[in-house]
């Protein structure tokens, strides 16, 4: 092979493991994960370890949105408070969440919590953010809060008009937009700088049941498609 020729070939190659390498890294800061420890069977020991990704929680809730984004970086700042180990208990862990769709489920889904098991009720008077989550073997407890200013104006307007069923077709795919452009800024951000985990030294469990909140990830389902 002629000395040009296989330079250009290494050349390619070097060029296109340093492309793979970038890809990974973006792959990988899209894909956060938590890892968690469970049972290994149904009458089991506690042993076995898996890795939850937004890819994972996308399949449960049933689809990727911006609520999606921030519940799972958000309780994820909050575990890592609870387990400095980075492997989260879930037959130790239980949680309290807002309402909404996107937040409980990342909640039930990430940390096992189940109201009928006692880790797991739903409380929109969360004073200090979004979730409580708490280790159950020393009683910790944290609060989880997105910052102020963090979530853009425009979609919170927008979000109660949809909400109240205000928001034209058109203006819907504008909300979208919206959401995923800020669910990608917050993927590529580092989550401490967008998020506050507060100790909660006097936090006292009182499930209450409730089943009459509202779904609002489905208020709009049969909303027309925009017609430019």
């Amino acid at each position: 092979m002629r000395p040009l020729i296989f330079m250009a070939m290494v050349g390619l190659i070097v060029m296109g493991c340093q492309s793979q390498r970038a890809a990974t890294r973006e792959d990988t800061a899209r894909r956060p994960s938590v890892k968690v420890i469970d049972t290994d069977f149904s009458k089991g020991r506690l042993g076995l370890q898996h890795d939850i990704t937004l890819h994972d929680l996308e399949k449960f809730h049933g689809h990727l949105c911006d609520g999606l984004v921030v519940g799972f970086l958000g309780i994820r700042e909050g575990l890592k408070v609870l387990y400095p180990d980075g492997v989260i208990d879930r037959t130790n862990t239980r949680i309290v969440s807002k309402s909404a769709p996107c937040l409980s489920d990342v909640a039930v889904y990430v940390t096992g919590g189940r109201y009928q098991f006692n880790t797991f009720y739903v409380d929109n008077h969360i004073p200090n953010g979004f979730y409580i989550i708490q280790r159950i073997d020393n009683g910790k407890a944290v609060a989880v809060k997105l910052n102020d200013g963090v979530k853009p104006k425009e979609i919170s307007v927008m979000g109660k008009k949809a909400v109240a069923g205000k928001l034209s077709a058109c203006e819907l795919d504008r909300l979208k937009q919206l959401e995923d452009r800020f669910a990608q800024k917050l993927l590529h951000e580092d989550p401490a700088k967008n998020f506050t985990v507060t100790e909660l030294p006097h936090f006292k469990w009182a499930p209450v049941l409730r089943n009459d909140f509202i779904k609002t990830d489905i208020l709009n389902k049969n909303k027309p498609r925009c017609n430019h």
